[in-house]
């Protein structure tokens, strides 16, 4: 979604690309903040498939898509005073400022469909089931590339066509994904849950939100130092991370199949193929990060030219070629223990690590910030390297209790 609103508005001018890069910050802060209504939900129904529960798997599917609509409730409540505060967190400046607000004033709209959607791709991972996301995602990007291209080259909406066409196209996911459940499965939606047994649900993803709160505050703190910085850097930021945000998804399909996998082998017990299924993820990936590394060290102009045909944009993306070859092997690691630890619902490590890292990355910055320019990217790139270190040891120290592992 966020790779077509910076390309179209990249073709615009570099300040609609500063723009669209704080403002798609400020839904991937509170959004992915809630982002353990997937990851958490895809652990503990993965057990729950390993061990056959299905009156358990019902109950995970109900409490995900209840909390997710009141979530989304209180978003839409709070629309006004969470946009300015956003603002002054970012840092935004007044040429940035009316666009990222007619952005945020119809993108804030697709609260309801990110968030369900979050819980049915948890439930359908956790189920063994990763065709469905597949399906669902494939028709909502297309969708969104179409309407978005409308709205902003024929009917020239300017911010407001890519926010449109994102709500749109969001709402479009949901229902697929919606339609699918009733079709695939026998399970009603909006089962009353149990009154009882909530705790195990809200200690896991109490640990993931703030897990992840400490990881979006990382992305905000790039997002306001590079806004600080002037609109050239920010406009460059702003696609670099283009760049890791196709890196990421990409090895995130081999995380998220260590979180269906994990736990669905922890609920059945098995302990061959967990440690079959955890090492086959970090060969994938690890063979993925290199690839990334060599087309993004070789291609970056080629790439850059997608989102921006500003020379000095372009220009200026490839003095930093050197994060984009780093980065991928520096990443994967972290990104692939995310998923081994959520299959595990070992969510308090996550939590810790994710913590520890970001208080090293804005040290850090604020050391190295007098001595290089590329004190961001090598803050980054220790948070990024320092919690797949902290997750390898954790795991190492732990090897031993696999199966006690998610009680902890």
């Amino acid at each position: 979604m966020s790779t077509v609103d910076v390309a179209l508005m990249g073709s615009l001018s570099i300040n609609h690309l500063g723009a669209i890069g704080l403002a798609a910050m400020i839904f991937n802060f509170f959004f992915w903040n809630f982002g353990f209504l997937r990851m958490g939900t895809t652990g503990m129904v993965a057990q729950a498939y390993g061990a056959d529960d299905k009156s358990e798997q019902q109950q995970l599917l109900s409490k995900g898509i209840i909390v997710a609509l009141g979530l989304a409730l209180l978003i839409l409540l709070l629309q006004k005073p969470i946009g300015h505060i956003s603002l002054y967190l970012l840092g935004v400046g007044s040429e940035h400022a009316g666009l990222v607000w007619d952005y945020y004033n119809i993108r804030v709209w697709s609260a309801p469909a990110t968030l369900v959607t979050y819980c049915l791709f948890g439930w359908f991972f956790g189920m063994q089931n990763s065709v469905i996301p597949l399906v669902a995602t494939i028709v909502t990007n297309v969708s969104n590339i179409i309407i978005s291209y409308y709205f902003v080259v024929i009917l020239q909406w300017d911010i407001k066509g890519v926010a449109f066409g994102t709500v749109l196209a969001e709402y479009l996911g949901v229902l697929i994904l919606l339609a699918f459940l009733n079709k695939r499965y026998d399970f009603k939606i909006f089962t009353l849950p149990e009154l009882f047994g909530w705790s195990n649900f809200f200690s896991v993803n109490r640990d993931l939100f703030f897990r992840t709160i400490a990881l979006t505050s990382a992305f905000a703190f790039f997002y306001r130092q590079s806004s600080l910085s002037g609109e050239l850097i920010l406009a460059v930021n702003v696609v670099l991370l283009q760049f890791l945000s196709w890196m990421s998804y990409a090895i995130d399909g081999f995380a998220y199949a260590s979180e269906s996998l994990v736990g669905r082998f922890v609920g059945q017990r098995n302990r061959p193929s967990l440690l079959k299924s955890i090492k086959l993820s970090f060969l994938w990936a690890g063979a993925l990060a290199l690839g990334f590394s060599m087309i993004f060290g070789i291609h970056h102009t080629s790439i850059a030219s997608i989102f921006s045909d500003n020379p000095q944009v372009v220009e200026a993306i490839s003095r930093y070629r050197i994060w984009l070859t780093i980065l991928p092997l520096v990443a994967f690691t972290c990104y692939i223990w995310d998923g081994i630890f959520i299959g595990f619902t070992a969510s308090k490590f996550m939590r810790n690590s994710m913590i520890w890292s970001l208080i090293l990355y804005i040290c850090a910055y604020f050391i190295l910030q007098h001595y290089s320019e590329n004190a961001i990217w090598i803050s980054f790139a220790l948070f990024l390297g320092v919690r797949g270190l902290i997750l390898s040891y954790i795991w190492l120290a732990n090897r031993h209790n696999l199966f006690d592992l998610h009680h902890i």
